[in-house]
């Protein structure tokens, strides 16, 4: 019987080659001229996820794993921003294997990872869901790199222009809710859904697939 290791999240954050594959993934998108997709952004995410899951009393390693997924999910854009999902996925696979991780764990990370992104995602299992809600409600000012062109960058306008981003779980009303200010001076609400609403209609199946019912407020307004 093969004697598997127990991964805790504070400790897969913190091994080197974490923070390495994180900061060269971020450092991709940088050269394109991506939002940050950094520690901030993997282990808001994480941790986002996690919590997600423990506001709906799902057992705490499933939370965990989550968080893991949600530290990881963005770590295949060290081989190209596109499917970067896909080729996150194999790499965490490879590198979970190596840490000897009991391979059921492995399994769901993955599918986590490998569903996450917009072109070919779907709310897998629980931990895919709460990494997908985790993600696309990640919009903040903080993400806009410094050499930005917030005029001619629609991304990075819309990012900026968000004051906050927070997502409230409500298990008695089952309701996943999206709540966002909007600095409407910088970029209308229009932009937003623009650019956004491909990843609300995901976060409206994430948030099925737990039972829940996605609500989007921007600026005290419910629009969905």
């Amino acid at each position: 019987m093969t004697n598997y290791t127990h991964i805790t999240p504070k400790a897969l954050f913190a091994l080197p080659e974490t923070i390495a594959y994180i900061d060269a993934g971020n450092d991709c998108l940088g050269a394109l001229g991506f939002t940050e997709h950094g520690r901030a952004h993997a282990k808001r995410c994480g941790d986002h996820a996690g919590s997600i899951l423990r506001a709906l009393n799902f057992p705490e390693r499933t939370c965990e794993l989550a968080q893991m997924a949600g530290y990881l999910h963005d770590i295949g854009n060290i081989v190209n921003r596109v499917d970067h999902a896909h080729s996150g996925g194999i790499m965490a696979f490879t590198y979970l294997n190596r840490l000897n991780m009991p391979p059921e764990e492995i399994a769901v990370i993955c599918s986590a990872i490998g569903y996450h992104d917009e072109r070919t995602a779907f709310p897998v299992n629980p931990v895919s869901a709460a990494l997908i809600l985790a993600d696309k409600s990640d919009v903040r000012r903080t993400r806009v790199r410094k050499d930005a062109i917030i005029a001619t960058d629609i991304h990075d306008r819309v990012n900026f222009a968000v004051e906050s981003s927070e997502l409230h779980i409500a298990p008695e009303k089952k309701t996943c809710a999206l709540d966002v200010t909007i600095d409407t001076e910088i970029c209308p609400v229009m932009e937003y859904f623009e650019i956004f609403l491909d990843r609300m209609v995901l976060c409206r199946k994430a948030a099925e697939h737990l039972g829940l019912t996605f609500e989007l407020i921007i600026n005290d307004t419910k629009l969905l």
